[in-house]
């Protein structure tokens, strides 16, 4: 497997970590949001991944996969209700609609996006000076 395969994989496995991140930030930013109506509540979004299968043409015939971003979703968790006649976004039973995300799950999220990230660089990193080193031996 050549070095700029290893690149294009660690390459996309960063991409869908920053989508990751990207989704958990919105359900962050909007984890205390209401509507006046259950249909305008804010609904938690997640990434959906596939693999990409590929055979390499190399000598060894490995195959490779690569991480492929097939989808945003939306959460099918329930909204919550909440009776807050002041509220001025009330509904005229007086309820509103608060959003469906759940803090805690959106922080173990990043959490894991974050390592994820943080592994493809290193695998980055770790290729990087396996080419240093190489070309160090055309130097002797």
């Amino acid at each position: 497997m050549s070095f700029n395969r290893i690149y294009e994989i660690a390459g996309s496995a960063m991409r869908a970590q920053t989508v990751r991140l990207d989704t958990v930030a919105s359900n962050l930013a909007n984890v205390d949001s209401v509507a006046g109506r259950e249909e305008e509540a804010f609904r938690a979004i997640k990434p959906v991944f596939s693999t990409l299968y590929q055979r390499v043409q190399d000598a060894d015939g490995m195959g490779a996969a690569q991480v492929q971003i097939a989808g945003i979703v939306q959460s099918d968790r329930q909204i919550e209700r909440r009776l807050e006649p002041t509220n001025p976004l009330a509904d005229e039973d007086g309820f509103v609609y608060h959003s469906n995300v759940n803090a805690v799950e959106e922080m173990a999220d990043m959490m894991s996006a974050s390592r994820g990230f943080e592994t493809s660089v290193e695998v980055i990193n770790r290729i990087s000076s396996m080419q240093q080193g190489l070309l160090r031996l055309g130097q002797v």
